[in-house]
């Protein structure tokens, strides 16, 4: 049977890793499965698990009726969907070879320490996706152009907001500014460009993609509180695009006369 100072480590151990999977764009019913299957291999069977997207909440009880409860408060969230499977593949190396609790500790640290994708190579995909996506709409070769330019300067706004720990909801706002006021100015000065198809290209960087199918396949899971938190983060995030995109709409009509 396991010490107090096992079921201490390895409590520890389950929480950090669930931690990793929701900070990185786990979905709920996958970060408990994660810290209840870690939990059982080090030998304790009887453990309960409550995931919510800012909060973790684990507990586990020895053969002695012991019961012992950690909390993780979840304050930053991204997606690294890479983390994630790597995470998951420690978890099924630890069910399957027994690792040490030390060795698996250190496994974590290094995926946790691991460099996310650095902004040489995430501002280009931002900026393709954004032409793409223009294009995926009806855009012409003119609007994928400025699709481009606007892309890849959404990207590196949210990277530079982000450096400065602004809250989410006022990147998101700036973020539809910015695809807003760039359309319009190009649109304006290039003939051909068509505002409404850069915009609606480019703001599909901030739609939150993974928030909607992670709220849609928790609430399927059951998981109804998580289901609805995610939902209403969906649906700020929709109003902060809007609100950006609108407030400069709007003032380039008061000040122009008329949007291009």
């Amino acid at each position: 049977m396991n010490t107090p100072a096992d079921k201490h480590t390895i409590l520890h151990l389950a929480a950090d890793t669930g931690r990793l999977v929701l900070e990185n764009g786990g979905e709920t019913h996958r970060v408990e499965e994660t810290m209840n299957a870690i939990c059982r291999a080090y030998g304790y069977d009887d453990v309960d698990s409550f995931v919510t997207p800012t909060g973790i909440f684990l507990s586990v009880s020895d053969d002695a009726g012991h019961t012992r409860s950690v909390i993780r408060r979840i304050k930053h969230r991204s997606i690294n969907l890479n983390r994630v499977l790597l995470v998951g593949r420690l978890a099924e190396s630890v069910i399957s070879t027994k690792h040490s609790p030390r060795e698996t500790r250190r496994e974590l640290v290094r995926i946790e320490a691991a460099p996310a994708y650095p902004a040489w190579l995430t501002v280009p995909a931002a900026s393709f996706t954004a032409g793409f996506f223009t294009l995926l709409f009806g855009g012409g070769t003119g609007d994928f152009a400025v699709a481009l330019f606007a892309g890849g300067g959404i990207r590196a706004l949210s990277l530079l907001l982000s450096s400065i720990r602004l809250n989410e909801f006022f990147i998101n706002v700036a973020g539809g500014a910015l695809a807003s006021l760039l359309a319009l100015a190009f649109a304006s000065l290039v003939p051909g460009v068509r505002s409404n198809f850069v915009i609606i290209g480019s703001i599909m960087l901030l739609v939150p993609g993974l928030a909607i199918t992670n709220s849609i396949r928790d609430t399927l899971a059951g998981d109804l509180l998580s289901g609805i938190a995610r939902a209403m983060e969906s649906f700020l995030v929709a109003v902060a695009i809007a609100a950006g995109s609108g407030i400069v709409l709007k003032l380039w009509y008061l000040l122009a006369g008329n949007v291009p």
